[in-house]
């Protein structure tokens, strides 16, 4: 029972220390300022997805406003990358047990292998691990994020995923989906994604496949695969436009691409005997806003992820804007809204 109080007691301070205003908690971590000199002015007519700045070439900015997404070579230092990686495996050993995390694992593989690489595929929500979430600090990052987000920037969602070799039991293909609908917080534009490689990611496993230019789309309606096995929360568009090309992102270890949240993209199944493994985490302004999801394309969500929230964490109930505020760490400047 000592434990199952410490453990609870443990969840409470995670929750408490990202609830505003903040109580009995040091406050979150607030990077040196980057040197993107980013303004909030776009420059009238021409770019709506980026923001002035000093970092990405005009060339850059244009792809991004064409194609939604933006790739930048070796990114991350293998030094990061192998830090990552060797917490990870901590956490797979349970030598550490970051409060809020939700650890998901293939069940199928659990009395195999007990809990190792071999079954766990993916953390998600380490804002309480300080050594995964120092990806989400890195100057480096960071000073492409600004370009995006402006200089006030929240850590909204994290997730470090391992795609397990898919098997006749289990397939990890994300179906294709776009972002934002998980998202209870606007604008759009002010919200963009750091997703870094591990490893070498390509076609035999697993890599993100990407829809360009389905970011000036609105969002579209989703939910769980009609055929196949679907894992949780792993929602894709209910009507897929099978004309739109497809770009397989091929990318090397470090590489890290940022893409808008209203990109349509997914990955595809890993057909190797190893793991593909990625970092990666949701920025957004903290001058973004909440909206009421309710009598809209993301109202199923909420419910599913509030019971989700209110079995973990024993509550009597959790809106999506409580669980986000849960999520959400300040990494650089000052939390106004978020």
């Amino acid at each position: 029972m000592e434990q199952v109080g410490k453990r609870s007691a443990a969840r409470l301070d995670a929750i408490l220390r990202h609830l505003s205003p903040r109580v009995g908690a040091a406050p979150a971590p607030t990077s040196v300022p980057t040197s993107a000199q980013v303004s909030a002015v776009t420059e009238p007519g021409r770019f709506c997805y980026t923001l002035d700045n000093d970092v990405l070439t005009t060339e850059q900015r244009q792809f991004y406003e064409d194609n939604g997404y933006l790739l930048i070579k070796k990114l991350v230092s293998d030094a990061d990358i192998e830090r990552f990686r060797k917490e990870f495996m901590r956490i797979c050993r349970r030598e550490v047990n970051p409060p809020g995390a939700m650890i998901m694992k293939d069940e199928s593989l659990r009395s195999q292998y007990g809990q190792s690489e071999k079954v766990v595929n993916k953390v998600q929500d380490f804002q309480e691990d300080e050594e995964l979430f120092r990806y989400c600090t890195l100057p480096e990052v960071l000073r492409y994020v600004e370009c995006f987000t402006g200089p006030n920037i929240m850590a909204m969602h994290t997730m470090l995923i391992n795609k397990l070799p898919d098997s006749d039991k289990q397939t990890f293909l994300h179906p294709m989906h776009q972002d934002l609908h998980y998202f209870p917080f606007r604008p759009a534009a002010r919200i963009v994604c750091s997703w870094t490689a591990m490893e070498r990611a390509d076609q035999n496993n697993g890599c993100l496949v990407v829809q360009p230019g389905t970011h000036k789309m609105p969002l579209k309606p989703h939910g769980y695969p009609k055929q196949g096995a679907g894992n949780k929360l792993f929602h894709g568009l209910l009507d897929e436009d099978e004309k739109i090309p497809r770009v397989h992102l091929v990318m090397e270890k470090g590489d890290t691409v940022f893409f808008h949240p209203l990109l349509i993209h997914g990955s595809g199944v890993n057909k190797t005997t190893g793991f593909r493994k990625s970092i990666s985490c949701h920025f957004a302004s903290s001058e973004c806003y909440y909206i009421d999801v309710k009598n809209t394309t993301q109202e199923h969500l909420e419910k599913e992820l509030a019971e989700m929230v209110r079995k973990k964490y024993n509550m009597t109930s959790a809106e999506l804007r409580d669980i986000w505020n849960i999520r959400a760490r300040l990494v650089q400047g000052e939390r106004i809204n978020l």
